[in-house]
């Protein structure tokens, strides 16, 4: 696996999966033009093919990027206090999409997929907003929030699709396609 993403290895160990983490370093710029599930999957395959190691037999990477998608644009993730507010400002009181493109990939054969799941905020105070940023640090995650932490408690009204693809990994998703990759021969 090739992720800097805390939760998609927590995801991966609560499904019980052997794994080890290899840190690549991939430009995560991708072309104009890309619709929101495109963005994912090019991230993700990018990722793919940017191990610290060699592809070896029988090795499996699995590769992902998770982005939040409001009015139109990319809401990555936040660089500062202001900007952590800003996105928070943006997402409160209306829906967005957070979309996980995901690569799997052998010595043999790739396959690249997306998950999507919608997500609507409830309205959130310009304290609630100010709490989470200074309490929970948001620096780390798309859109400036987590959902499995005190935000996602109070401010999400309701989610269409899958929980796990907004924590960074569509894990039922994930789970099924990799019953389908032969990792022998």
């Amino acid at each position: 696996m090739v992720s800097h993403s805390p939760r998609r290895r927590e995801l991966l160990s609560r499904l019980g999966l052997e794994f080890t983490v290899e840190y690549s370093t991939v430009d995560e710029s991708y072309p104009e033009g890309l619709d929101r599930y495109e963005i994912a999957m090019y991230l993700s395959h990018r990722k793919a093919f940017h191990p610290v190691s060699a592809m070896k037999m029988n090795n499996l990477i699995i590769a992902a990027d998770t982005i939040v998608w409001s009015e139109g644009k990319v809401l990555g993730k936040p660089g500062s206090n202001s900007e952590a507010r800003a996105m928070l400002d943006e997402l409160s009181g209306h829906l967005h999409y957070v979309v996980t493109g995901v690569t799997l990939r052998t010595s043999k054969i790739e396959k690249t997929f997306y998950a999507e799941t919608e997500v609507l905020f409830g309205e959130l105070s310009d304290v609630e907003k100010d709490y989470y940023v200074t309490t929970f640090q948001p620096f780390d995650k798309a859109g400036a929030y987590g959902i499995q932490e005190w935000i996602g408690m109070i401010g999400v009204k309701g989610i269409n699709g899958s929980f796990y693809n907004v924590m960074g990994l569509p894990v039922y998703k994930l789970y099924n396609e990799l019953k389908n990759i032969p990792l022998c021969c």
